[in-house]
C-alpha cells in the first residue's frame, strides 16, 4: 500500500473537528515531509514518530514519506497526531497485517483507509503512549458525528473518554499494543465509564462554620437558586471558610453536566478532579483579563470556563483589575464568553456561580467592634466604589459578616452540608419541574408565570420600588431570589416573608454601591 488514510481529531475551542491523516510512501531519496498547516509541535512529531517506531522493534521505511493533515486551514497543535502518523507509516510500509489489506492488495488497490477507527495519542521516544488534553471533547465529537466508529486513545485517557455513553473506546499503553490489536493477535478490551458520582462527601462540611447564621442562610439560598453572592467583612470573620463550603451543598451534577465539566477539565489538562465533582476555581486577585475570561493567540479557556457548572470564587474582589471586574458582566448574563481573533472566533461555555468576598475598606477593619480601622471616610468610600453599579447590579445577594461577641469555641456547630444539600436539592427539583432551569437563569418573560405572589407581597414590592428607586434589573433579581426563598419553604406563591428576605439582601447591595 502506498497510501494510508486514518482519522483523528483536532481541538478548536470546545469542539473537536475531524482531521484526515494521509500518509504516502514513494521511491526516491529518504525524506519525511509534513504538510497541512502543522504547528511546530506537530512538525516535531517526525522525530518522535521515527524514534518510537524504531524503539518498538519496527523498521522505518527508506523512501519519500509525505504526511498530509487535512483540512489545511484548520490549526493543528500538540502531539495528539503522533499515533495516527506512526500507524500510517507502518501501514504504507506493510508492517501492519490487517486481514482486509490482503484482499485489497489482490485487487490492485493502492490505498487503505481505517474509516471505522478514530486515533489520537502522543508518542514518547520509547514507543509508549502519553496522555493528551481534550479526550472528552474528542469522544463527544466522535459520538455525535461517527457513532459507529471506535476511538483509540492512550490508556491514561481511555477511561475518561469512556464516560461518553454509546461510544466504543479502546486504550493502549504503547505503539506495539496498538499494532498487535490491529493485526488481530491481541485485541484491546473496550473501556466502560463510571456509573456513580463521587467526591461529594470529601468536600469541607458546613458544620465546621460556627455562628454566622445569616451568611449560612444566604449560602443556602444562593445554592438553591444558583444566585451570585458577595460576602463583606473584616479579616478572619469566615468569608473564605464559607465560600469553600458552597460546593458541598450544591446538588450533584446530572450525567450530561458531568460530561460538560469533564470535557472542560480535559481540554484544560485538569486530571485530578473526581468524576461528577463541581469545579471550584479561586484565582488570585492579580490574575489578568486573559487568565479570567480566556485569550491568547490560539484562544484558551479562562477561569470563567474552567468554573463551568461550578463555583468561581473571587477573594479580595475589589483588588482585581477594573477590566476583569467589568469583564464579568457579559458571561454572567450570557453564560458564555466569546474570544475573537483576526482569523477565528471561539465561544467557550461559562455557566458558573459567582461567589465573591471583600474587605469593607482598604485596611480591612472598618466596622470592627474594637474600632481598629484607620481609614478616612473618603478612603472607605473610594474603596467600596471600586465595584461599579453595573457589576453590583448583577450580584443577587450581599451579606456583611460580623465578629460574634461570644467566644468562637462556645458557639454551637451548625447543620452539616448533607442536611442543607437535601433542602437545596428539593428546591432545585421544584424549579426544574416548574421552569426547566434554576431561578437565577429564569428569563424575564417567564417571571410573571413562575413568580406569582400574594396580594400582600405585591404591595410590599410596590412600596419598596417607590421608596428605594430600584432599577428594573434589581426588581427582577429580587423576584428571582424571593422565588428561591419560597421554594426552600415549599410555598407555591411568593409571600411577604420571602420578599422581605430577598429585599434584605438587595438593600445591602444598594447601600454598598452608594
Amino acid at each position: 500500500m502506498t497510501l494510508a488514510v486514518l482519522m483523528s481529531r483536532s481541538l478548536f475551542g470546545m469542539d473537536a473537528p475531524p482531521v484526515c491523516v494521509e500518509t504516502h510512501l514513494s521511491s526516491g531519496l529518504p525524506s519525511f515531509t509534513m504538510v497541512g498547516l502543522a504547528d511546530a509541535e506537530v512538525r516535531e512529531s517526525r522525530e518522535r514518530v521515527r524514534a518510537a517506531i524504531l524503539s518498538s522493534g519496527f523498521e522505518f521505511p527508506s523512501g519519500r514519506l509525505t504526511v498530509n493533515l487535512s483540512p489545511a486551514e484548520l490549526p493543528k497543535e500538540s502531539g495528539r497526531f503522533d499515533l495516527p502518523i506512526a500507524l500510517g507509516v507502518l501501514l504504507v510500509s506493510g508492517q501492519i497485517e490487517l486481514p482486509e489489506l490482503a484482499a485489497q492488495a489482490a485487487k490492485g488497490v493502492q490505498q487503505t483507509s481505517l474509516s471505522s477507527l478514530v486515533v489520537a495519542g502522543e508518542l514518547s521516544l520509547t514507543g509508549m503512549l502519553s496522555p493528551i488534553n481534550g479526550a472528552i471533547a474528542i469522544a463527544l465529537a466522535v459520538a455525535r458525528s461517527q457513532p459507529e466508529a471506535s476511538l483509540l486513545l492512550p490508556l491514561a485517557n481511555a477511561e475518561q473518554a469512556a464516560y461518553v455513553p454509546g461510544l466504543r473506546v479502546l486504550g493502549a499503553y504503547s505503539l506495539s499494543e496498538v499494532v498487535e490489536h490491529l493485526n488481530g493477535r491481541r485485541p484491546l478490551v473496550p473501556f466502560v465509564g463510571p456509573v456513580a458520582v463521587t467526591g461529594l462527601n470529601d468536600l469541607p462540611c458546613l458544620s465546621e462554620v460556627r455562628g454566622q447564621l445569616m451568611a449560612r442562610r444566604a449560602l443556602e439560598v444562593a445554592a438553591a437558586g444558583g444566585h451570585s453572592l458577595l460576602f463583606s467583612g473584616t479579616p478572619g470573620v469566615g468569608k473564605t471558610m464559607l465560600a469553600k463550603r458552597l460546593g458541598g451543598i450544591l446538588p450533584a451534577l446530572t450525567p450530561s453536566e458531568c460530561l460538560e465539566v469533564a470535557s472542560v477539565a480535559a481540554f484544560a489538562g485538569v486530571r485530578d478532579r473526581a468524576w461528577g465533582q463541581r469545579p471550584f476555581r479561586a484565582p488570585h486577585h492579580s490574575a489578568s483579563l486573559a487568565a479570567i475570561l480566556g485569550g491568547g493567540s490560539t484562544p484558551r479557556a479562562g477561569e470563567v470556563t474552567l468554573a463551568h457548572r461550578g463555583v468561581l470564587f473571587l477573594d479580595e474582589f475589589p483588588e482585581f483589575e477594573r477590566r476583569v471586574r467589568e469583564g464579568l458582566r457579559e458571561p454572567l448574563e450570557s453564560l458564555s464568553v466569546t474570544i475573537a481573533r483576526a482569523k477565528q472566533k471561539v465561544e467557550f461555555p461559562a455557566d458558573f456561580q459567582l461567589l465573591a468576598a471583600m474587605n469593607p475598606c482598604l485596611c480591612g477593619w472598618f466596622g470592627h467592634a474594637q474600632g481598629r480601622c484607620k481609614c478616612r471616610a473618603e478612603q472607605i468610600a473610594a474603596y467600596q466604589q471600586r465595584l461599579s453599579g453595573p457589576v453590583m447590579d448583577r450580584i443577587d445577594l450581599f451579606v456583611t459578616l460580623t465578629t460574634s461577641e461570644e467566644p468562637w469555641l462556645e458557639l454551637p456547630p451548625g447543620e452539616t452540608s448533607a442536611c442543607v444539600r437535601l433542602r437545596v436539592q428539593a428546591a432545585r427539583e421544584l424549579q426544574l419541574k416548574r421552569q426547566s432551569t434554576v431561578n437565577a437563569r429564569l428569563p424575564d418573560r417567564a417571571l410573571e408565570a413562575c413568580c406569582s405572589m400574594t396580594p400582600a407581597a405585591a404591595k410590599l414590592l410596590g412600596s419598596a420600588i417607590k421608596t428605594h428607586h430600584l432599577s428594573a434589573r434589581s426588581i427582577q433579581r429580587i423576584r428571582r431570589v424571593a422565588r428561591t426563598c419560597a421554594d426552600l419553604a415549599g410555598a407555591p406563591e411568593i409571600d411577604v416573608p420571602h420578599f422581605a428576605e430577598a429585599f434584605q439582601y438587595r438593600a445591602a447591595i444598594s447601600k454598598a454601591s452608594r
